[in-house]
């Protein structure tokens, strides 16, 4: 199937793309992640959560699922990006700990839905913020994951992207208690916009090498009638993502693969929903951060018309950069824990800086956070009503009232603000090597 669409403005919305760029493919030596979080109507603060040491038989419980999920002795320190919103939001939070382990994820809907119902599942929001707390690698988040999964049951269709410096994994799963996770060759390049991207499944990977998967997965595609094979007994023409994704892809998804594959590959991909391509030169943080900021521009799916209409409207056809956009984020990993640096920019990556967070940093800088971490983690499915009303003194309201000065005149001003930007990202640009160098000594 190629990237093939018609365009119509009243097509289904959708929301954040994540690529990741394999430690032989990048020009630093270790794995980059580049993810744009896409959510409507969120403001952001950002967390530096400590380590924690928890009481015999404690547990934790998420205000979203049914699950009282036993704790950990304890639960290490991490950066935290945390979205709120009226009534709460279970799927956009942002994670890298200690370890340089780092927890993104897209939604993968519609995600077909056997007898295990969502309402039923045990287990939403808590799954990232639980693997942030535990794993030190990202193969043991998958681990971490995929027990989670199991004994309480998932309550949405997603992606989640687990990766450290040296490897990245991709963990998709269905409503319900199963998954599937594969490895991304070290010299290859991803891109995920909203949909299953796992097609074979290496069922004869016994030591996990390159995959991970439930026992019953096939079982139970067969089970609810989504896959039967051509020759009974032989699973070799399994396709986890045609299985498990209920219809078509959405018009948007397809825009952005068409789009972005070719920025990363010089070539449009012709199989359907490709999951990684061997990378045909070595990818800079730099690179990223502006593909994260297009917005298709020159291409046949640019309905800017030279910005003379402004892309963040809700009519554009949901470019990387688009309407719904709250933060968009680079993770640079590095060989000490302490050195990952993580570039933010919020809300709009095309008319706002990418500020370097370094992992190691003590305490989130003056404007980023206004509640304490306890406090942010008791009320994040019931922030207070203050907080979404415009206050310029925290940094989010600071840069989303910049955007609203864009909002009647993109044209006539973002060159103006990009100009701005790029200046300072080109001084941090410059600083990193001899901060760097200071940091290890």
């Amino acid at each position: 199937m190629a990237f093939d669409y018609e365009y119509s403005p009243s097509r289904d919305r959708g929301s954040c793309s994540t690529i990741i760029v394999g430690k032989d493919a990048s020009a630093t030596g270790y794995v980059l992640v580049a993810h744009n979080e896409d959510d409507y109507d969120c403001v952001i603060q950002v967390h530096k959560v400590p380590r924690i040491r928890h009481k015999p038989g404690e547990t934790i419980r998420f205000a979203d699922a049914k699950g009282v999920i036993p704790q950990v002795e304890e639960t290490y320190a991490y950066q935290w990006s945390d979205f709120r919103c009226e009534g709460g939001i279970s799927f956009a939070d942002c994670f890298v700990n200690e370890w340089g382990v780092a927890v993104v994820s897209n939604a993968c809907r519609p995600s077909r839905i056997g007898e295990e119902k969502p309402e039923d599942m045990g287990i939403g929001y808590g799954l990232r913020r639980l693997v942030a707390e535990r794993a030190r690698s990202a193969r043991e988040a998958v681990e971490i994951a995929g027990a989670l999964i199991e004994e309480f049951g998932y309550t949405s269709g997603r992606s989640y992207q687990f990766c450290d410096k040296n490897e990245a994994w991709v963990f998709q799963i269905p409503t319900g208690r199963r998954y599937v996770a594969k490895r991304i060759p070290d010299d290859h390049v991803y891109m995920i916009p909203n949909n299953y991207t796992i097609h074979e499944v290496d069922f004869a990977d016994a030591e996990h090498k390159n995959c991970y998967f439930s026992k019953d997965l096939v079982e139970y595609a067969m089970k609810n009638g989504w896959y039967q094979p051509a020759v009974p007994g032989d699973y070799s023409d399994f396709d986890f993502a045609r299985a498990y994704q209920d219809g078509p892809d959405k018009v948007h998804n397809l825009i952005r693969a068409r789009q972005t594959w070719p920025m990363l590959l010089g070539e449009r991909p012709e199989e359907w929903r490709p999951f990684s391509r061997k990378a045909p030169r070595k990818y800079t943080v730099a690179e990223l951060r502006r593909l994260l900021s297009s917005h298709f521009e020159g291409t046949e799916d640019d309905y800017n018309n030279g910005y003379e209409r402004n892309p963040h409207i809700d009519r554009d056809p949901c470019p990387l950069c688009n309407a719904m956009t709250a933060e968009s984020s680079v993770i640079e990993f590095a060989e000490e824990p302490a050195m990952p640096c993580i570039w933010r920019a919020a809300p709009k990556p095309c008319i706002s800086p990418y500020v370097p967070w370094y992992l190691g940093a003590k305490r989130a800088p003056k404007g980023y956070q206004w509640l304490p971490v306890t406090v942010s983690q008791d009320t994040h499915f019931a922030p207070g009503e203050e907080e979404l009303h415009i206050d310029v003194s925290k940094a989010f309201w600071a840069f989303r009232v910049l955007q609203y000065f864009t909002e009647f005149d993109y044209k006539g001003t973002h060159e103006t603000i990009r100009k701005s930007a790029d200046e300072l990202e080109a001084a941090w640009d410059a600083e990193q090597p001899a901060f760097r160098e200071k940091c290890r000594s």
